[in-house]
């Protein structure tokens, strides 16, 4: 885009590739919608070319690299531009991070084994062109408010790579291991980025006018959660015992668990933007703590734990994440409509049906395993798609920012 363009005479293919958050939130809708329905339900936990590596390893390594990398390329290139006051990567610039992305999610999201390389390379492309984005920002800006997200999304690039080379050898037990500790290390970047966006947000609610600060978490209660995740994390890379790791997730549980609490405002909590930010929040500390206590003895296995965590906690601060910045970045005032709302119950419906009927607290539902739960979290990201698509592809929202 020029700076001759008019915003009211782009195409919808010009305003989608504006601003991160435009492109890679829809994607991320689509892809996070899709995989897990194409997966259960039509190929019924099988791939049409996996052959030698377990669907779950797929599965898996496709929700947390795929649909949540693509939550991270939009975030992180939205939310840079705005905390260092630089210009936004548009263009050509977010069309080649949407190639690499996409080159090794097709070949995801049919499990073919012979171009495992080829994904390995496309995966680590795009993390890698956003680790460099990142530094040159932060050292043309001289400022050191991005080194914790470039160490996170470097321990991300690290377990994931790890995660593909497991996959491209045919070493699915290496894979799956590595693929558990990518999903943990996501679970740091949301403590961070619910951090980052939660005190702005609760500014906002709480005054409107921002001519006041009124909310001002503790210093120390800010990194709290990454903080705890990232003990724990280094625990889980070194071997430590099941012992050891068990009472440090729960440790790093309970610390999203206070972050959950910081979002009692009084009235202002009732807010759908507060409470979901809550809500993600609570998910991954209790999954946390379950996956902890799961080895620690507790009667129920890891997966659903591990799911409560990455599905629940990543998937509700994600649909936060949208319906905030879907916001903020168009111009319109916060406050969700009906069918965001209506996203939000969905997803949480799907989260509970997947994990709690395997953890034992809840009856299974009726139908193929998991096949309601991976309707409703459909359901809730296309729901939110809905809402927000036609400002997400219009002209007269470039450029405009809420007041």
């Amino acid at each position: 885009m020029t700076t001759q363009d008019s915003p009211a005479v782009m195409p919808w293919h010009v305003v989608i590739v504006d601003e991160g958050f435009r492109l890679f939130f829809a994607l991320a809708a689509i892809y996070a919608a899709a995989a897990p329905f194409l997966w259960l339900v039509v190929w019924q936990m099988q791939l049409p070319f996996a052959a030698d590596l377990p669907p779950g390893v797929w599965h898996g390594s496709e929700m947390i690299i795929g649909a949540w990398g693509a939550v991270l390329i939009g975030f992180m290139t939205t939310a840079t531009p705005e905390w260092t006051d630089t210009q936004r990567p548009q263009g050509a610039a977010l069309w080649r991070l949407a190639a690499l992305w996409g080159v090794a999610r097709v070949l995801g999201l049919l499990g073919l084994e012979p171009l495992l390389w080829l994904s390995f390379a496309a995966d680590l492309g795009w993390l890698g062109l956003l680790v460099a984005y990142l530094v040159r920002i932060s050292l043309e800006r001289r400022t050191d408010r991005l080194l914790p997200f470039i160490g996170w999304i470097l321990a991300l690039a690290t377990a994931a790579g790890v995660t593909r080379w497991g996959m491209a050898t045919g070493d699915a037990d290496l894979a799956h291991r590595a693929l558990t500790l990518t999903g943990l290390i996501f679970t740091g970047i949301l403590g961070l980025a619910i951090g980052r966006v939660a005190v702005p947000v609760a500014n906002h609610v709480l005054d409107p006018t921002e001519e006041t600060v009124p909310f001002r978490p503790h210093p120390g209660r800010m990194n709290l959660s990454p903080g705890l995740v990232a003990v724990a994390v280094l625990a889980e890379a070194a071997g430590f015992s099941p012992a050891v790791t068990g009472w440090l997730w729960v440790a790093a549980g309970a610390a999203f668990m206070d972050r959950m609490a910081e979002g009692f405002l009084g009235r202002a909590t009732a807010r759908m933007e507060i409470l979901s930010l809550m809500t993600s929040a609570a998910f991954a500390g209790l999954g946390l703590i379950a996956f902890g206590a799961a080895r620690l003895g507790a009667p129920w296995p890891e997966v659903p734990a591990l799911h409560l965590a990455v599905m629940g906690g990543i998937g509700f601060g994600v649909i936060s994440v949208f319906a905030i910045a879907g916001k903020f970045h168009t111009g319109q005032k916060l406050g969700q409509g009906p069918l965001t709302v209506l996203a939000a119950l969905a997803l949480a419906a799907g989260i509970l049906l997947r994990v709690l009927p395997e953890m034992g607290l809840a009856p299974w539902p009726p139908g193929t395993p998991h096949m309601l739960a991976s309707l409703f979290w459909a359901a809730g990201f296309l729901l939110w798609l809905a809402d927000y698509l036609r400002v997400l592809v219009d002209p007269a929202t470039v450029n405009r920012s809420a007041s």
